[in-house]
């Protein structure tokens, strides 16, 4: 365990926490100009959740621990993988666990607790969404895995910060066929993970199709709060970790105050370009059938398994 290590460690969750509304606001206002509406500002996430924790909590009447510890579940593996992925130092405050199985585990954590928690609401809806929730879960992890497994069979190793730093050692290997397809898939993977378009349209409402919602949909008060603020923490941290493994350039390589505020700068910059380039394009799509959504998944697999292919054979 190094200083930079221990610093990224800790300078990485709070710009997260803290710039995670500004990212969800961006990306509506965004979504709102395109489409020609004023929209609400960047800020308004901050009101929601300053709203939402003045309300009084209220839990459905049936539901267990099970719905109460979710949102906190949520909340905290989210926060353990910004603490250990090299967002804004190349080093990892804990070592052995930026391995990417080990990341995406965490990350499956939460997604599955939050699963549980519709189902503990006993509604049909929240069963519904819950069921589709891990459907698109299952396709995605294998994605993840086997895209990052891509990254890793040209360093050698699965630990993202190894990854990093060869990828800043020698810029030429993002733009190996290999990269490239293990970059689509990673991305289509992240957008069906945080609910996003085309496999799932993050603002709708009472919608019978939509997984994500109907998972929170019995969520009220603080608990609600926490939820959002896990959801918008969990896009940012992946888009971080997707910049940083194809474009790592401005992350910081020493524990100085200068070489850290660039690395805080550049993963401002590189996820609100990211959050951008995501809510124009969901613009300009339309979402998919539900049937339709693991085919959009398998593609992204074999997008991966083609990646893998490329970097043994092709190294």
């Amino acid at each position: 365990m190094s200083a930079l290590g221990v610093v990224g460690g800790v300078v990485a969750p709070v710009v997260v926490l803290a710039g995670a509304p500004l990212l969800a606001g961006m990306m509506r206002q965004v979504r709102a100009r395109l489409e020609g509406r004023a929209g609400p500002g960047i800020r308004q996430p901050y009101r929601d959740l300053r709203k939402l924790l003045r309300k009084e909590p209220v839990d459905p009447r049936g539901t267990g621990e099970v719905f109460r510890v979710a949102p906190l579940l949520l909340l905290a593996t989210t926060a353990v993988v910004a603490v250990v992925v090299p967002l804004v130092a190349v080093e990892s405050a804990v070592g052995p666990m930026a391995d990417a199985f080990a990341v995406v585990t965490v990350l499956a954590l939460g997604a599955v607790a939050l699963a549980l928690a519709g189902l503990d609401a006993g509604t049909a809806f929240g069963g519904l969404g819950a069921g589709r929730r891990l459907t698109v879960l299952a396709l995605v992890l294998p994605t993840l895995l086997v895209a990052l497994l891509a990254l890793a069979a040209r360093v050698g190793s699965t630990s993202l910060g190894a990854i990093v730093s060869v990828t800043l050692a020698d810029p030429a290997a993002v733009v190996s066929p290999g990269s490239l397809l293990a970059a689509v898939a990673l991305l289509v993977a992240v957008v069906a993970e945080a609910g996003r378009l085309p496999a799932e349209r993050p603002d709708a409402n009472l919608e019978p199709t939509m997984a994500h919602e109907a998972t929170v949909f019995e969520y009220a008060g603080p608990d609600r709060a926490v939820l959002e603020l896990a959801s918008a923490m969990r896009l940012a941290v992946l888009l971080g970790l997707v910049a940083n493994l194809f474009v790592p350039w401005g992350i910081a390589t020493s524990a100085g105050v200068g070489a850290l505020l660039v690395g805080v700068v550049a993963l401002v910059v590189k996820i609100g370009v990211l959050g951008v380039l995501v809510a124009a394009g969901e613009v300009f799509l339309a979402r998919l059938r539900q049937v339709r959504v693991p085919e959009l998944l398998a593609g992204s697999f074999l997008l991966a398994l083609l990646a893998v292919a490329s970097s043994f054979f092709l190294a």
